[in-house]
C-alpha cells in the first residue's frame, strides 16, 4: 500500500518512526505573528504631530572661526601668516581656547618639519581646549597613463 500504513517487505506492518517534520503548524504561529507585527507597528509611533508656524527668514550660516597654524622645516610658526614665538603660540592658543572654543585650528606643516614640533603643538592646543584640529595637505595629481 502507497499510502496508509507503513509496511515491510512481507507485508506485516512494522510501527516506524516517521522522519519527516509537518511545518505547517509552524507557517500558521509566524503568520498569525507577522499579522500582529504589521497591525501594532503603526501604534508604537509615539511622535508629537505639531502644526509648525511658517516663516520668511533664512538660517543665519555659521561660519566658524579657523586659524591657520604653519610652520616651516626650521621649526618657524606662522599664526595666519605672521610669524611667532612658541612663547606667543601657546598665549595666543590659550586665548583661542577661551574666547573661541568651537574654532578650528588647520596645521600647515613643510613635509621636512620633525614630528616632535607637530606633536608639541597639538599637546599645546588640547591643553587649552581645542579640539578641532585638522591637517592641511597638498593634493597629489595622479601619474598620466603610459601607452
Amino acid at each position: 500500500m502507497a499510502f496508509g500504513k507503513f509496511s515491510d517487505t512481507a507485508g506485516r506492518s512494522s510501527l516506524a518512526t516517521m522522519s519527516d517534520i509537518n511545518v505547517t503548524p509552524m507557517v500558521d504561529v509566524m503568520l498569525v505573528l507577522l499579522i500582529i507585527f504589521i497591525i501594532t507597528a503603526p501604534l508604537l509611533n509615539h511622535s508629537i504631530q505639531l502644526d509648525l508656524p511658517k516663516a520668511q527668514a533664512q538660517a543665519a550660516p555659521q561660519q566658524p572661526h579657523t586659524v591657520t597654524l604653519s610652520f616651516d622645516a626650521q621649526g618657524v610658526f606662522y599664526w595666519n601668516a605672521e610669524q611667532v614665538s612658541f612663547a606667543e603660540l601657546d598665549s595666543r592658543l590659550s586665548l583661542m581656547g577661551k574666547t573661541m572654543p568651537q574654532a578650528q585650528l588647520q596645521l600647515r606643516a613643510d613635509k621636512a618639519t620633525q614630528y616632535e614640533v607637530i606633536a608639541q603643538v597639538m599637546a599645546a592646543a588640547q591643553a587649552q581646549g581645542i579640539s578641532k584640529i585638522g591637517f592641511i595637505t597638498q593634493a597629489t595629481t595622479p601619474a598620466p597613463e603610459k601607452k
